[in-house]
């Protein structure tokens, strides 16, 4: 199983990172992606992915539309931060990925937030890296953007997927994969069931978004890589499979869109 979204640098983690990580491996997690949040946090995650290489923690250097009133001010130069993004992701150990990024309307500051997503487009196109992509309450906007900063040349994952399932058609067709957590398993979720069953099946991922939105029945504590597979089981519900075959599915599917864990 791969968790493809667990933030492991948080302090959330501070007291047993490394015992979590141990946990995950005995729950049969053999990969892990920690996407970043902020530009501070960059060169300790990457810190974090070396010392931890060897159970499969990799990573992601972005900015998380949700700080960027506090991270960007004033008005976004789209090529220089593009270019300070590939440059700090350029060649670093354990960087799979560029992300979080993405749009969150319930933050603020949309113009901004689009400036700085397509910036992150621009760095992934340049690297040849896959999006870890975070959109919330934007999806009237997102597709438009990512198709035309052409997104469809390195693809990425829509994480913690909340478009619904009438939208996994236009997202699919800018190729991107959409991966499900600890929702998915909530008792009458209606719309993480329904997008599990609408998603291709080469386009399905998992994660648990530690420590955020922990599975039943781990729900209303912090979620952590050793819970994944407990969402596992939700998507094999959701879609009427066995658990062995959505364990094995996402997890190719999560090589295969990363380029990284190879079996």
């Amino acid at each position: 199983m791969i968790d493809t979204h667990c933030h492991l640098d948080l302090e959330a983690f501070a007291d047993d990172r490394a015992a979590t990580i141990t946990r995950a491996t005995a729950a049969g997690v053999t990969g892990m992606l920690v996407p970043a949040v902020r530009p501070r946090t960059w060169d300790a995650l990457v810190e974090l992915c070396t010392e931890h290489a060897a159970a499969g923690v990799r990573g992601a250097l972005g900015i998380h539309p949700q700080v960027v009133p506090d991270e960007v001010t004033g008005p976004v130069d789209i090529e220089r931060l593009a270019e300070a993004l590939r440059q700090a992701a350029d060649d670093r150990p354990g960087i799979i990925a560029i992300g979080e990024c993405g749009l969150d309307a319930a933050t603020g500051e949309l113009e901004t937030q689009i400036a700085v997503l397509r910036a992150h487009v621009r760095a992934a196109r340049a690297l040849r890296l896959p999006l870890v992509i975070h959109v919330l309450r934007a999806h009237d906007a997102a597709p438009r953007i990512l198709r035309e900063e052409r997104i469809g040349d390195v693809g990425g994952v829509l994480h913690s997927y909340s478009g619904g399932a009438d939208l996994v058609g236009p997202y699919a067709d800018l190729g991107l994969a959409f991966s499900l957590a600890g929702p998915v398993t909530y008792p009458n979720a209606r719309r993480p069931v329904e997008a599990a069953r609408a998603i291709p099946a080469d386009l399905l991922l998992a994660e648990t978004d530690a420590p955020d939105q922990s599975p039943v029945p781990h729900r209303g504590g912090r979620s952590e890589p050793a819970f994944l597979p407990a969402v596992i089981a939700g998507l094999a519900s959701a879609r009427g499979e066995t658990i062995e075959a959505i364990a094995a599915l996402t997890a190719a599917n999560a090589r295969r869109v990363f380029r990284a864990w190879h079996a």
